[in-house]
């Protein structure tokens, strides 16, 4: 391969081809991923594409259905048609079992989304007995109808583009496709572009599926695969690993992996990662470009689509979690140096990230609905708006608190109705050496959170949100693997100082706790209170009202917990 050879923007970082050594780890790279069943089975993918088939048959019906209902010739009736075309990790080739399927419909432009998808579509699937947990999400950025066909998750979008006849083999990417098309279709026609693009701008297709299944397995151990928590979806590891896979073009999966950390070890952030220059395209819609969009000045992890419109593909990055994700990065280069090096295994760079052990204190999210159904709506909707909670707390906090919002959700067996159970590890920023000694306050951050979950415009009796502050020796036991708490340290102690070093201020058992042992050794002292320092939430010492729907059950969990009237209550709901 000559040395000129340009993949993306610029010359690769190297053409080296891997060494025996290289090769060696390579087979017992797969070998691991083999053993990790992250590999779908030949039975579970010829179900899927039946599934796919399936589904074109239902949306070429309902296209010719509309048709004949709207009064049109029987010959536009023969001719109507519609097409589904996959992207994402299905598309790209590297799912894994259990996978779901991202779809997007491609429709005439007399079918709308509106109406005839998200009403009269939605309709037909509901009555079918293959689809289950049917969740129409018109309000989204892109908007979405996600289900189980025949158990098979598909997240559904629609593109109603400037044809009255769609042809067969459309080419989307043509420009007849984009004339006079609005700004929710070319969202939605985003994700076929960019999976085309990928596929074609990376040396070696199979090379790079392997190396994304890969860094998928890992960010997901390592808790920060999450596109709604602020964090990096399906799209953005692509685009990484494919900007990674330009850089080494000759590399193969073992080398591509350890690259991987490398690279992004020592980015420099917010610089952009893009696998091709920006295209400014003909249609008008604005792409990425920092020095005309004040908007995309403030981006803090910039990777941009392959394809027009170009844009960054994770805006939702937040400085908090940038900075999680670069600690990540720096663990996972390290781990990798040491395999290299024959120190270690490759499972050692899979392992589980400690998140209950990582933070001594953490916010609790608890989403509750009336029934299973109800839940799986509202948690829908709270869930993409936690980067905003994120945020906030960021914001409110002048940078000094950071928060790690973890992507696991879990269930309460305790509470009588439905619900689910979501964490952010808290942790103070390190400002110079040492981490400033100060209590934090976001009781006004969570009360405005609430009031814009509260305008969501189908909330219904039994919909509700709680907050809860819990310290690390105080986690349900819920979050656990074997439903016991693992024996750790009940304190993390400064470096600086060798004093317990306490990031937000304890939940009311601890401090109770700690009270009681100073009485015991007769160490009280006098300490003369900080006006600088706030409570983290409302005073304990007034009585408030029981929030509905929660129960009593164990009066000593003092857990702290925010009602969804701003009160505070038990984690059980009893008043404090």
């Amino acid at each position: 391969m000559s040395g000129s050879l340009r993949y993306g923007i610029n010359r690769p970082i190297s053409i080296a081809w891997p060494t025996e050594a290289d090769r060696q780890r390579n087979i017992e790279l797969e070998k691991f991923l083999i053993d990790s069943s992250l590999y779908p089975s030949k039975e579970e993918d010829a179900e899927r594409e039946k599934v796919t088939e399936y589904l074109d048959l239902i949306v070429k019906a309902w296209v010719k259905q509309l048709t004949c209902l709207r009064g049109y010739t029987d010959q536009m009736v023969e001719d109507a048609n519609a097409v589904i075309l996959t992207f994402g990790s299905y598309r790209l080739g590297a799912h894994g079992p259990g996978a779901d399927i991202d779809a997007l419909c491609v429709g005439p432009s007399y079918v709308s989304r509106e109406e005839d998808f998200f009403i009269i579509l939605h309709d037909i699937l509901a009555e079918m007995e293959e689809v289950s947990e049917l969740q129409p999400i018109p309000d989204a950025h892109v908007p979405v109808m996600k289900f189980k066909f025949q158990g098979i998750s598909i997240d559904l979008l629609y593109a109603s583009i400037s044809l009255l006849v769609v042809p067969e083999d459309i080419d989307i990417s043509h420009i007849s496709v984009l004339n006079v098309i609005d700004k929710q279709t070319v969202q939605s026609l985003n994700g076929c572009w960019v999976a085309d693009q990928i596929l074609k701008h990376v040396p070696n297709v199979e090379n790079f599926r392997t190396t994304l299944r890969c860094l998928k397995f890992w960010a997901k151990r390592r808790g920060i695969y999450s596109n709604a928590n602020g964090f990096l979806g399906g799209v953005n590891w692509a685009l990484l690993v494919a900007r990674v896979c330009q850089l080494y073009p000759n590399a193969i999966p073992s080398m591509l992996v350890s690259r991987f950390f490398r690279v992004y070890t020592q980015w420099r952030w917010p610089n952009p990662v893009m696998m091709c220059p920006i295209e400014m395209g003909e249609l008008g819609f604005s792409v990425w470009d920092p020095r005309k969009n004040p908007k995309d000045r403030s981006h803090r992890m910039p990777i941009i689509t392959p394809a027009y419109h170009c844009m960054n593909s994770s805006y939702k990055v937040s400085l908090g979690t940038l900075q999680v994700m670069t600690e990540q990065f720096q663990c996972g280069n390290r781990i990798c140096e040491e395999i290299e090096l024959g120190k270690a295994e490759w499972s050692a760079l899979f392992e589980h990230y400690p998140f209950f052990e990582a933070y001594e204190n953490y916010l609790q999210v608890d989403i509750v609905a009336a029934d299973a159904d109800d839940l799986l709506t509202w948690k829908g909707w709270v869930e993409s708006r936690f980067r905003q909670l994120t945020l906030k707390i960021e914001q409110d906090t002048n940078g000094l608190l950071q928060c790690h919002p973890y992507p696991n959700k879990y269930i309460d067996p305790s509470k009588p109705c439905p619900n689910s159970a979501f964490f952010w590890g808290l942790s103070r920023k390190e400002v110079g050496t040492s981490k400033e000694c100060q209590q934090f306050d976001f009781q006004g951050t969570v009360k405005n959170f609430r009031r814009g979950i509260d305008n969501y415009r189908v909330r219904r009796e039994g919909r509700d949100i709680y907050f809860s502050y819990v310290c690390r020796r105080h986690l349900p036991s819920f979050v656990f693997p074997d439903g016991y708490k693992w024996h750790r340290p009940s304190r993390h102690f400064n470096e600086q100082s060798g004093k317990p070093c306490e990031d937000v201020k304890m939940c009311q058992s601890c401090s109770s706790e700690r009270q009681l042992k100073r009485k015991k050794e007769h160490e009280i002292k006098e300490v003369r209170p900080d006006k600088s320092v706030k409570q983290a939430f409302i005073s304990s010492e007034v009585p408030q009202p029981v929030s509905p729907g929660m129960t009593t059950e164990d009066p000593t969990n003092n857990s702290e917990v925010m009602s969804s009237g701003g009160h505070l209550v038990s984690e059980k709901g009893e008043s404090e």
